[in-house]
């Protein structure tokens, strides 16, 4: 559910973008207003959009028609822990069969260092090289980003790693 949260908030945003490009060569003196981090990490609409406009920022190289986001729920309940368990098995199984070159995953959520144990848990048993030309986008806290980077590398991937 929360995949496809933020899937529309990427959809709204590039729709609100190319909206905004051409009212832009109108009225280039109106500025959108970005979307600041979240203080509420239960918050959905809030963290899609905040995280939404960061994956706008870096979606060059990507070929594939839309990048695939994993909004990785923060708290310790057990209905936080059944959902990043599920998508945890739903990447695990992504990993193993592979993703084509041009396309792009995006994990992140408002508990950095969950984010970065998700990502480890998903891509230890990657084979080395599987993800080459892929773009790994890892939206997160500073000192997570070595676990990240450390697990990631084997695979090829092209990493990106976004500092909240």
């Amino acid at each position: 559910m929360y995949k496809y949260a933020l899937l529309a908030a990427l959809a709204i945003t590039g729709l609100a973008a190319c909206s905004q490009q051409d009212e832009s060569q109108q009225q280039p003196t109106e500025q959108v207003a970005a979307a600041t981090k979240p203080s509420d990490p239960n918050d959905t609409k809030a963290w899609n959009a905040y995280l939404g406009q960061i994956v706008q920022k870096n979606m060059q190289g990507m070929t594939a028609d839309r990048p695939f986001p994993y909004l990785v729920p923060a708290g310790d309940n057990d209905d936080a822990n059944a959902l990043r368990q599920r998508q945890l098995e739903q990447v695990q199984d992504t990993v193993a069969r592979g993703v084509l070159p041009g396309n792009m995953l995006v994990f992140a959520g408002p508990d950095s260092a969950k984010t970065a144990e998700f990502v480890t848990d998903a891509f230890k048993d990657a084979k080395p090289g599987a993800f080459k030309d892929v773009i790994v986008l890892v939206i997160g806290d500073a000192g997570d980003k070595d676990k990240v980077t450390t697990v990631l590398q084997p695979t090829g991937a092209t990493i990106r790693y976004v500092n909240m």
